[in-house]
């Protein structure tokens, strides 16, 4: 169980874009999301919240910094909420 690998993925804001708009992006195109620049990111496994962070730069690669791991209650109630 413990080799099973997981997707983890770094979310560090959302928006919505009408198609449209999506249409219209061009390289240098700025996407505005609607999180304030400095704020925590989302470490996000297997689509489940499961911390959050921040923005470190290790050896020129960009990494996350473990600031909250959520708890079993948070993960267990938006698991209800979301599904």
């Amino acid at each position: 169980m413990m080799n099973v690998p997981l997707n983890v993925a770094v979310e560090i804001g959302k928006t919505k874009k009408r198609i449209r708009e999506i249409m219209d992006f061009a390289q240098g195109t700025v996407i505005e999301l609607e999180k304030q620049a400095g704020a925590p990111v989302d470490i996000i496994v297997n689509g489940q919240l499961i911390a959050r962070g921040d923005v470190v730069v290790v050896a020129d690669n960009f990494g996350v910094r473990i600031t909250e791991i959520m708890g079993t209650k948070d993960l267990v109630d938006s698991r209800e909420h979301n599904g």
